[in-house]
């Protein structure tokens, strides 16, 4: 029997090893994420702004918890930024911009666009570049959890 033994163990060292093996998670299949679907959704903000006005499409693309980064002014957060869009008196000028790169996360939930924006007031049109954040909402639309523009563009 003292032969036996070792065999035994062996066996059950075996039987371990393999059930091991097989109860190793494997790793989740992502498929890769399309980068077309934020560059939708940032062309419907910039249509948005364009066709009615961009209080509204601001105040409709952007998160719960959106920030805002304007020039001489803190971060605009949450409800401070909703409020701030409500506010705005945006009679008098257009504004639009047109995405050219975007990047979005493997899982799909988050991604960015830049490009550049024109704000054309009366007699004066105002361009520069811009950044929108976006983040996917459960019920699969997009919306911006942080909007930046930087004013200036060299010709």
């Amino acid at each position: 029997m003292g032969r036996r033994l070792p065999a035994i163990w062996c066996f059950f060292f075996l039987l371990f090893a393999a059930s091991c093996k097989s109860l190793k998670k494997k790793e989740p299949v992502i498929a890769k994420a399309n980068a077309d679907e934020i560059i939708d959704a940032d062309l419907a903000f910039s249509d948005m702004c364009r066709k009615k006005d961009m209080k509204t499409a601001f105040i409709h693309f952007i998160d719960n918890e959106g920030v805002l980064l304007r020039p001489y002014s803190p971060p605009l957060k949450g409800a401070q930024a909703i409020d701030y869009l409500s506010q705005l008196e945006d009679d008098g000028y257009s504004l639009s911009w047109i995405p050219e790169g975007a990047t979005i996360s493997e899982n799909g939930d988050q991604g960015f666009t830049y490009g550049v924006f024109s704000l054309v007031a009366v007699d004066t049109t105002y361009e520069g570049t811009y950044v929108n954040i976006w983040k996917r909402q459960s019920d699969g639309n997009w919306k911006f959890t942080l909007n930046t523009t930087n004013q200036g563009r060299a010709p």
